[in-house]
């Protein structure tokens, strides 16, 4: 997964979980496009004081991921709700029973990840 992706969904997910002061600095840097120089003279900071803000924000949405695994489990949901369109698409096609076999066991590993 793209490093840039990858920060911006683990912030989608757990970027209410920092403080207003850290995630203001982190929008800037991910989802603003603003650059350390930009942010600090903007906040009358360091640039290596918002180095540091971001790598610690960085860090703790990491650790969040690492503990609750909600971007992975998503992620993995995804990819088996695809799976499952596809299959409806190929059961369509073709009418096969193994289509829907496949469904009901992508399904129920949905519902297990649970």
């Amino acid at each position: 997964m793209d490093r840039v992706f990858e920060r911006t969904m683990l912030y989608d997910f757990y970027g209410e979980l920092l403080n207003e002061h850290k995630k203001s600095i982190y929008e800037d840097a991910l989802l603003n496009d603003l650059s350390l120089g930009e942010i600090a003279k903007e906040r009358g900071v360091s640039r290596q004081a918002v180095h540091d803000i971001i790598k610690r924000c960085n860090a703790q949405l990491e650790e969040y991921e690492n503990k609750l695994h909600l971007l992975s489990k998503f992620l993995k949901t995804k990819d088996m709700v695809g799976e499952m369109n596809r299959l409806i698409k190929e059961y369509a096609d073709t009418g096969d029973r193994e289509c829907l076999d496949k469904m009901e066991k992508i399904s129920q590993g949905i519902i297990d990840e649970f």
